[in-house]
C-alpha cells in the first residue's frame, strides 16, 4: 500500500490510495499461467462410418420438375396446372409411391415468395421428402 501526500503544512490532507500496479501484474502472471496450462484442443472429429459396397443397380429415381412462373402459374413436368388442388392431388400420388420421386422446384426470378412457400408447404404437409430448389444461379448477381 502506498501513500500519496499532497501539500505540506496545516491544510495538507492525507490521501491514501491503493497502488494497483502490483495487483495488475499478479493478475497478468496468473492469466499467462492459465493460458499456458490449458491443453491444446484438437479440432478433429472422429467418425465411425459404415463400410459397405455400392448398390448393384444404379437406377436413377424419377424426377418431377415443378416450375413456378412469374405470375404464380404452376407447371408440373411441362404441363400447366389449374391451381393448388390439382397440384396437391399430384403431390399426394407422388408421396404414395414406394420410391418417391425427386421434386425439383424451379421458381422464376420474379415470382412472389408466397407462391413458392405454398408449394413447399404443400409438399411437406403431404409427406414428400425429396424436395430441392434448382436454378438458384439466376438469383446471384
Amino acid at each position: 500500500m502506498a501513500m500519496t501526500v499532497g501539500k505540506s503544512g496545516k491544510d495538507a490532507e492525507v490521501m491514501v490510495d491503493i497502488n494497483t500496479t502490483p495487483l495488475i501484474d499478479v493478475m497478468l502472471v496468473l492469466l499467462i499461467m492459465l493460458i499456458i496450462t490449458i491443453p491444446i484442443q484438437t479440432h478433429a472429429v472422429k467418425l465411425n462410418m459404415p463400410v459397405g459396397k455400392p448398390p448393384e443397380s444404379t437406377i436413377k429415381p424419377e424426377v418431377v420438375t415443378i416450375d413456378i412462373d412469374f405470375d404464380g402459374t404452376i407447371i408440373w413436368n411441362g404441363e400447366t396446372l389449374s391451381g393448388r388442388p390439382q397440384l396437391e392431388s399430384r403431390m399426394r400420388a407422388a408421396a404414395a409411391q414406394p420410391d418417391q420421386p425427386e421434386i425439383h422446384l424451379r421458381p422464376n426470378k420474379l415470382v412472389k415468395y408466397r407462391n413458392v412457400a405454398m408449394v413447399l408447404a404443400s409438399a411437406q404437409r403431404l409427406g414428400l421428402t425429396k424436395v430441392g430448389i434448382i436454378g438458384h444461379e439466376q438469383f446471384v448477381k
